[in-house]
């Protein structure tokens, strides 16, 4: 392991579950292995077709073959930003689950005890900080933008300043992240770039003008950078989840209730869940699982795409 420079500590958000919070500076994984295996032929039949990878069910179960079916990532490296909480940390526990080297980004103070549970790493960096990134190691194999948050006023009455700093964390931030991880994912011919969008991304709602307008932006971008990617073996998609359990969002619930004298189950059905044709919130794990098949070799000719997870939504 190589450390990094130390990062100043500043404020990054999970998306959706935003903690102030500080960690103390750590450092950075920056060395990566990859294996480079050699596919050998394959026997149909009477026939032999060069190059066609083994099917999972004709390999040898020796103890290594299983441990790498358990485990397809050992080697990688990944990123993941907002990883503390809610979304960014299923993703973080599901991508070290199967053997990737992974370094959370964010500010909050679970951050490091996530880090150390999954036996990775973490940093703190302000994402809004633009010039800042580039002192990053950004060598990863694997990177998960999914670091945001949400202001929630009418157009007339939206302040600026809120307007900028969304669409500098959730949009400028991934495009330099990308811009600078991109080279060492060229030269090895080997990347996944998974950017959590939102239901937003493809639909809008009132008074989330900046939400709305940085996830669209995200959903153009990601697909600008499958087509460029694609000749070099990267990958890019988006995750596209409508409300997902997570801190943030339980706390809107309860808020909702007192607000409207209702109950929690009322504020899911009425306000929350109105639009979802399946009426619970999502898990933060269903949305891991998701990023984990993206990253893997099934995955390996699908690209610019956006993925729903919003309980039919987005089918209206």
């Amino acid at each position: 392991m190589t450390a990094a420079a130390t990062i100043p500590a500043a404020r990054v958000c999970a998306d959706p579950t935003t903690v102030a919070a500080t960690i103390p500076a750590a450092r950075v994984c920056a060395d990566a292995t990859t294996v480079a295996t050699t596919i050998p032929a394959e026997s149909v039949g009477s026939q032999t077709i060069p190059g066609r990878p083994t099917p999972p069910y004709r390999r040898s179960m020796n103890s290594a073959t299983q441990q790498d079916d358990l485990r397809p990532l050992v080697g990688r490296r990944a990123l993941v930003t907002g990883g503390a909480s809610g979304i960014g940390r299923a993703i973080a526990v599901a991508v070290a689950g199967a053997g990737a080297d992974v370094t959370i980004l964010d500010r909050d103070i679970q951050a490091k005890a996530v880090a150390d549970k999954i036996g990775g790493f973490a940093v703190v960096a302000d994402l809004s900080d633009l010039d800042s990134l580039a002192a990053l190691d950004l060598d990863v194999d694997i990177l998960v933008n999914c670091a945001g948050v949400q202001h929630v006023a009418p157009l007339e009455s939206f302040p600026p300043d809120k307007f900028s700093l969304i669409l500098r964390l959730m949009l400028e931030a991934p495009f330099r992240l990308i811009q600078h991880s991109l080279p060492h994912m060229y030269a090895q011919g080997w990347g996944r770039i998974i950017n959590v969008s939102s239901a937003h991304g493809l639909r809008a709602s009132a008074y989330k003008s900046a939400y709305v307008t940085a996830k669209h932006g995200l959903e153009g971008l990601t697909k600008v950078t499958a087509l460029e990617g694609a000749p070099h073996g990267v990958t890019s998609n988006c995750i596209n989840p409508a409300y997902v359990r997570t801190p943030l969002v339980e706390a809107q619930v309860a808020d909702q209730a007192r607000t409207h004298g209702i109950s929690a189950s009322e504020v899911l059905e009425k306000i929350m869940l109105e639009r979802m044709a399946i009426k619970r919130l999502i898990e933060p794990e269903e949305v891991g699982a998701l990023a984990l098949f993206l990253c893997g070799d099934s995955a390996r000719s699908v690209t610019g795409s956006s993925f729903c997870i919003d309980g039919g939504w987005t089918a209206h």
